[in-house]
């Protein structure tokens, strides 16, 4: 089985590669990207295309990284909280029956 799914993986990444080279074939053509302040240098526009590409797929981990430790900070403080908040339930509980004792 494990075998199996090696095999399956391997032949997936020689699919996408061989879909890369062939990307990379068929947009050689030579484009400059022009921005409002500044132009890119002339490269082919596969290069720029899988540029593009790469920097959406960093720029969305970094973000989703950023949210993640948000989130894992703020799960911290409350799981300090509940446990203040049980500690204090505790001790109110108990105070109540030294009360009637």
């Amino acid at each position: 089985m494990r075998f199996l799914k090696r095999l399956i993986i391997v032949l997936l990444m020689l699919c996408v590669l061989l879909l890369g080279i062939m990307f990379t074939i068929h947009n050689m053509t030579p484009v400059t990207i022009d921005l409002i302040f500044f132009t890119l240098p002339e490269a082919s526009l596969s290069l720029w295309i899988l540029g593009a590409f790469a920097l959406g797929g960093f720029v969305g981990v970094v973000l989703s990284s950023v949210m993640l430790m948000s989130l894992k900070t703020r799960l911290y403080y409350l799981n300090k909280k509940i446990a203040s908040t049980r500690e204090e339930l505790n001790k109110l509980r108990t105070t109540g029956l030294k009360e009637t004792a």
